[in-house]
């Protein structure tokens, strides 16, 4: 579609309305803030601009989100997610990454291997695949299914994990200025085995925001360990900001997207007070 220039309103309260029900664009510096449906966002993207995706889309279990349906068919899921994977291939240098959190779900009363299918969605595409990592997410204090419990009939297997799935464009190097380079050597030893043990965001007024939100720390690790300061980061399901927040924190630049005007609000409020805390505060400390 063609874009169209959008008028920005600001309110004494510091909260932004969408004039304009299309695309909305607020820009803070380094880092773009995009409010819309994710095709319409991207269309306003630059062919080979973005170093870095990193992002958890929408897993199609349910989720009540402001603007996104959650319950479509698999196969309806699959076509919708690998045409945003499509789009992301076009906008991500040759030397890129795309990095994505995805889980295994059970959808039409069955067990998906989610991972697998979007393993063999990006390649196709064009990705390929050079790594993946194990997030183990502690969440297995209220169990409620257990299938055939206590007999071996047909147990049922709880999945305290996820999966960060890191692919290549063309290149398998990433290139960037030695003096970019901020990953620290115990940074690396510690981010280098591929089992991340975080546990999930708990704060309300970020949950309140997003009701999937990345933890800080799981955002940290990522663009340390793939990216350079300067790179720009891309997460077209940007929820609560999670992503614009930590790279305004460690000095990368950033691209957020979502259709949410509450997440698009709470992002952006978010990012200005990383922006004005980067300056004063070393904010590694706080993460590893």
């Amino acid at each position: 579609m063609k874009n169209k220039k959008i008028k920005v309103v600001k309110e004494e309260n510091k909260k932004y309305l969408v004039e304009n029900k299309e695309v909305l664009e607020i820009n803070l510096g380094k880092h773009k803030f995009l409010l819309g449906d994710v095709f319409d966002c991207l269309s306003k993207i630059e062919p080979l601009s973005v170093d870095i995706v990193f992002t958890s889309p929408p897993y199609n279990v349910g989720i009540e989100y402001e603007n996104h349906y959650d319950k479509m068919s698999y196969n309806e899921y699959l076509n919708w997610l690998g045409e945003v994977i499509r789009e992301l291939y076009n906008k991500i240098k040759d030397d890129g990454r795309f990095i994505i959190n995805i889980p295994s779900i059970t959808a039409e009363g069955e067990y998906k291997p989610l991972f697998i299918d979007v393993v063999n969605i990006a390649h196709k595409i064009g990705f390929k695949i050079r790594n993946d990592i194990i997030w183990f997410k502690h969440q297995v204090s209220k169990r409620t299914a257990w299938g055939s419990f206590a007999s071996p009939s047909d147990p049922y297997v709880i999945q305290p994990y996820e999966f960060i799935l890191v692919f290549n464009k063309k290149n398998k190097k990433h290139h960037g200025k030695k003096e970019n380079i901020d990953i620290t050597r115990d940074e690396f030893i510690k981010f280098s085995l591929a089992f991340w043990d975080i546990k999930p965001e708990t704060r309300k007024e970020v949950l309140s925001a997003c009701p999937v939100p990345f933890p800080e720390k799981l955002v940290y690790r990522v663009l340390k360990f793939y990216s350079y300061k300067e790179d720009v980061v891309l997460d077209p399901f940007g929820g609560s900001g999670t992503v614009s927040y930590v790279s305004a924190l460690i000095n990368r630049r950033s691209i957020y997207i979502d259709n949410s005007k509450k997440s698009f609000e709470f992002a952006v409020k978010r990012t200005k007070e990383a922006i004005e805390k980067n300056a004063i505060f070393d904010y590694a400390s706080n993460v590893k």
